[in-house]
Formats: C-alpha cells, sequence, structure tokens
C-alpha cells in the first residue's frame, strides 16, 4: 500500500475542480509528494469517464482495494465525487472547506478520501486544508478527550465491517458491540 507516512497520495478531479487540484498538486510535489492523478490532467479532457461521480468511484476503488492509504478529490461542490468514492467498502469520505474540518475528518473520523469543492475552497486555502488532512491522523494531536481514540476507532471498525443486509435482518440494530464510554469535555486551558 502507498502510505502518507512515504508521501504518497491518490488524487482524481474533474473538469470543475482540475484548477483546485492543480494548486494543491503542485504545492504537494515541491514538498517532496508523489502525487498519482486519475482524474482530469488538461483543460482539454473530457472523455464521458472523467465525470465526477466515475472518478470519485475509480479513487474509491484504489482506497478499497488497499492501493492507496488516502486520496484527494476535488469537483465543483466536492459533494459529487465524494458521493461516488463513498459507494466503495471501506472508504470514509468526507467534504471539507475549512483546516478545522479537514483537522476533525481525520483525527476523528479516520478520512482516508478527503473531498474539496473548487465552487466554495480557494487555492491557497485548499493548500492548506491538504497540509493539515496529510499531517495529521486518526486520534492524533487534535483532541484532549479522554479515550477519543478508542471510541472513534471503534466506530472505524464498525463501519468498515458494515453488512446492510445482516443489519436490516436484525431489525435495523447492529448486534451487540463494545461500548467505549466518552463524554463531551471542557478544553484544557
Amino acid at each position: 500500500m502507498k502510505t502518507v507516512k512515504d508521501k504518497y497520495i491518490l488524487v482524481g478531479a474533474d473538469f470543475a475542480g482540475y484548477p483546485l487540484k492543480e494548486a494543491v498538486v503542485e504545492h504537494l510535489r515541491k514538498k517532496g509528494w508523489k502525487v498519482t492523478d486519475v482524474g482530469v490532467r488538461s483543460p482539454e479532457d473530457d472523455a464521458p469517464e472523467l465525470m465526477f461521480h466515475r472518478i470519485g468511484l475509480r479513487v474509491g476503488s484504489m482506497i478499497s482495494e488497499g492501493e492507496f492509504e488516502r486520496a484527494l478529490l476535488f469537483c465543483g461542490t466536492g459533494m459529487g465525487i465524494h458521493i461516488g468514492a463513498s459507494k466503495c467498502p471501506r472508504v470514509h469520505a468526507g467534504v471539507v472547506e475549512s483546516v478545522p474540518a479537514a483537522l476533525r475528518a481525520i483525527t476523528g473520523n479516520g478520512v482516508n478520501v478527503l473531498a474539496m469543492g473548487a465552487f466554495y475552497v480557494a487555492p491557497q486555502m485548499g493548500i492548506d486544508i491538504a497540509e493539515a488532512y496529510l499531517n495529521a491522523s486518526l486520534g492524533s494531536g487534535y483532541e484532549w478527550w479522554e479515550n477519543f481514540y478508542e471510541f472513534h476507532k471503534l466506530a472505524m471498525d464498525e463501519l468498515d465491517n458494515f453488512n446492510y443486509e445482516e443489519y436490516k435482518r436484525n431489525g435495523f440494530r447492529l448486534k451487540e458491540t463494545p461500548v467505549i464510554p466518552l463524554k463531551l469535555e471542557t478544553k484544557p486551558d
């Protein structure tokens, strides 16, 4: 698997997300990242397979198959491409428009596919979002709550193993699962 630790990142964009993707990719390459781009690579790219949802599916499948640990996606809103990627097993995709949201997406939700919308995210903000996302991991240094990592890791594991038909047969309830105590706490000074 190509990992973030080894500075590998998978990216994909449709025509609307292309300009934002280009700004982020240029920055990452200057920082030594090895970028694999499976979406639109020039303003002239207009092939049917480069529609937002198809790129999302392609990137999602590469995450599902264990080729890459994480990916960045770009379309006009970030929503459509994210929905495509989310159809693939073990993809935890999120759409963000700020650095705090990017940090929470990875530290709290273990997002392995992060989407941004070029209609809403300026190039420098996209770079800052990518930096925040790529320099953090689930439970890393952002949260101060006791059991934060264990609580969210349990959620990610349950989502990775989720089987809708089994859930439906069980009356739309998960089978008995471990409980990790967690309460909302006040941030320490």
